[in-house]
């Protein structure tokens, strides 16, 4: 027969094509951020001199500057002329209201648009259009294009022009740069900006008055702000997005018809200084360059908004899982622990059954463990199953009483565990691996479950023996945070899919009745636990039979033993797929405990990258505070979770201090496992056995103080 203690090369073209769609999310996402976390507002009031770095004739002249020449020329609106301007928008709520002013009172201005949101709301901008008003650019994303370098200064310009003349067909030259003012109050830096905008084509308008209206100081503020003295013209400085504008328009319906009353006119920018029109017509590639970045940014609104669900109902998830698991814990406490008045004590026969492939630094001590057990009437099988490293000989040495030792060639764990159960003598059986050690009263506890009748099978509690190094305290948290934890919760709720290799009793005539271990899948343990639970057995738990075991001492090997429990778990998941619609206790492992591993041990972890992705967003884009915040509450939670579990098991809480480290490395394996585990499913590929290798560390540890 072959043998099933091979590895094949696993997949791999995944992890790139895995690696290019974080990338992609991630540059969607900072995309979203870019443009979603814009400031507004207008500059520093006017100061008495202009700044040393601007030209004395700017600073003194008119609010529109044409700086691509060698000298700088300013104009002014003339008297009795109001150039008004809004910042910021289009807003979906202030600029409908704001145009529905200015049409109602025959006023026209100039809108000074902001790149993102052009894309958000294109309709608008063809309505300014359409009712005569006049366009300009405020950047992209607001950015204070005097601090930016000059490439995203120049990027900022290029992107509003083109997403403009997606909106519109048509390109702007008039140009607001974001937090400018008037001309007294402009700076050296944002003189040369606008310099560099200009030889791109722009013509810089700042203003005459500005009211500071995104300030909400009052409507009376905001008429006496934007009211030019003594009939003189104004460009003035308004904002029709970027918060609440409800005082922008209500002093703008009081100030049109007043000064309208004395004599003033209300215009754009280019007509007041009787300009030619600052809009042209946009050539082809710049509208399609547009339209693929209004696309660009739709697709990174809709990611981000995907990403914000998925958090949502994982966290929903999460704290429904907890709640349900505590629950469950606390109900199989306060039966388990109250004292056994009812049925005898079982003492029948047991045979342990020990399959061992190359187990020579463990095998001595799980045999003597179980050999020194309390247990009356036991008999101890060992298979070995074609070992190469003297597993069988190091037995036989031992020469111990009620010890069997049985050789057949390799054909895998599977094989090696009915071989042991064709021989065994009595009735109930414990599989054990050939790693793992029992305490003394172990199988004594683990049997006493077998008291009720409608029991076919029973799980203990595996410990990791060697958690002194950091990986072995992760695992170690893992073991009595998920898997006991859980498994405390499946027993109350009828559903146990997995009872583990390292531990587990069986009624004969269940294993008989369901054909044995099972060996088309890699995760036996999983399948077999199915299985009697859709042949009508109940399956429970046994907190107080502890059984150490050595768990992978390097990521190399926790990575191989986990791939094949993740594949191995998801074959037996889709071979039992059917007890969905069955009744009785296969019915609840359908509707109860595939579901749950489907959602926790496949559906979310898959989703864990993307949701790594989302917090390096967030250290970019979100306030540090609230990310310290929300961390803080999630590790507070998980922390008090592990001190329940660690209370429960009568572990020590010492290992806590891991936990948050375990949030770096070792999530990230295990989520990466289940991708790898998906995407040898989906190509078809069959995975073979991994064998872990053993150092022995379980049974040094164990021989020096557990016992």
């Amino acid at each position: 027969m072959t043998a099933r203690h091979v590895a094949r090369r696993d997949p791999r073209a995944h992890w790139l094509l895995l690696l290019l769609g974080l990338l992609l999310l991630l540059a969607a996402l900072t995309v979203n951020g870019l443009v979603t976390g814009m400031a507004g507002g207008s500059g520093i009031p006017a100061a008495d001199s202009p700044d040393a770095g601007v030209p004395a004739q700017v600073g003194s002249g008119g609010p529109v500057l044409r700086l691509d020449r060698a000298e700088p020329v300013s104009r002014a609106v003339p008297d009795r002329t109001i150039a008004l301007t809004f910042d910021d928008g289009p807003d979906p709520r202030w600029t409908p209201q704001v145009l529905d002013v200015l049409r109602r009172h025959g006023a026209h201005a100039t809108f000074f648009v902001v790149g993102a949101r052009v894309n958000e709301h294109p309709e608008l901008v063809r309505r300014i259009l359409a009712e005569g008003h006049e366009i300009g650019s405020h950047t992209f994303t607001h950015a204070d294009i005097a601090a930016v370098p000059p490439w995203r200064r120049d990027l900022e310009l290029s992107l509003t022009r083109k997403a403009i003349a997606a909106a519109t067909g048509q390109e702007v030259t008039l140009l607001r740069p974001p937090f400018s003012s008037v001309p007294t109050a402009l700076t050296g830096p944002e003189y040369a900006a606008l310099r560099a905008a200009a030889g791109a084509g722009h013509v810089a308008v700042l203003a005459d008055r500005d009211t500071r209206d995104w300030q909400r100081p009052g409507v009376d503020k905001i008429v006496q702000a934007a009211t030019p003295t003594q009939g003189r013209g104004a460009v003035v400085l308004m904002h029709d997005g970027g918060g609440d504008r409800a005082q922008t328009v209500a002093a703008l319906d009081r100030l049109l018809p007043a000064l309208t009353g004395q004599g003033y006119r209300f215009t754009t920018v280019s007509s007041g200084i009787d300009a030619s029109p600052s809009m042209v017509p946009a050539g082809v590639g710049t509208r399609l360059s547009g339209a693929a970045l209004r696309w660009t940014q739709t697709g990174a609104r809709w990611s981000a908004g995907a990403m914000n669900l998925l958090l949502a109902v994982a966290l929903v998830l999460g704290v429904v899982r907890l709640a349900v698991q505590v629950f469950c814990a606390h109900r199989h406490v306060r039966r388990v622990r109250r004292p056994r008045r009812d049925g005898p004590e079982v003492r029948a026969p047991v045979s342990v059954i020990v399959p061992a492939y190359n187990e020579a630094a463990n095998i001595a001590a799980t045999v003597r463990s179980l050999v020194a057990s309390a247990y009356p009437a036991l008999e101890v099988i060992v298979v070995d199953d074609g070992s190469d490293d003297g597993t069988a000989d190091i037995v036989e040495r031992m020469r111990l009483r009620g010890v069997r030792v049985i050789r057949q060639a390799n054909a895998g764990k599977p094989a090696a565990l009915n071989t042991g159960i064709r021989a065994a003598r009595a009735n109930l059986l414990v599989l054990v691996d050939g790693d793992t050690v029992f305490q003394p009263d172990t199988v004594h506890r683990l049997v006493q479950g077998f008291a009720d009748p409608s029991v076919g099978a029973i799980s203990g509690n595996t410990k990791v023996a060697n958690r002194r190094r950091l990986l072995g305290r992760w695992q170690h948290l893992e073991y009595v945070i998920g898997f006991n934890l859980d498994r405390r919760m499946y027993d109350v709720l009828e559903c146990m899919p997995t009872i583990p290799g390292a531990i587990g009793a069986f009624r004969r005539e269940v294993l008989l009745r369901v054909g044995g271990v099972p060996a088309d899948t890699l995760a036996e343990d999983t399948d077999l636990t199915m299985k009697v639970l859709r042949a009508g057995w109940r399956v429970v738990y046994e907190e107080s039979a502890i059984a150490w075991t050595e768990a992978p001492s390097s990521l190399r090997q926790l990575w191989r033993q986990r791939y094949r429990w993740c594949y191995g778990t998801m074959q037996a998941m889709w071979k039992h797929r059917h007890a969905l619609r069955e009744s009785g206790a296969g019915g609840k492992l359908g509707r109860r405990g595939l579901p749950y591993l489907t959602v926790f041990q496949i559906v979310l972890p898959l989703a864990a990258p993307a949701v790594d992705v989302f917090a390096v967003y967030g250290l970019l884009f979100l306030p540090w505070s609230t990310l310290a915040i929300a961390w803080a509450g999630l590790l507070l939670l998980q922390a008090a979770t592990a001190g329940y579990a660690l209370h429960l098991d009568g572990e020590r809480y010492g290992p806590l201090w891991a936990l948050p480290f375990q949030q770096l490395v070792y999530r990230q394996l295990m989520y990466l496992v289940v991708v790898q585990s998906v995407v040898t499913a989906l190509i078809g590929k069959r995975l073979r056995w991994q064998r872990m290798v053993r150092t022995g560390e379980a049974a040094a540890l164990v021989g020096a103080g557990r016992g």
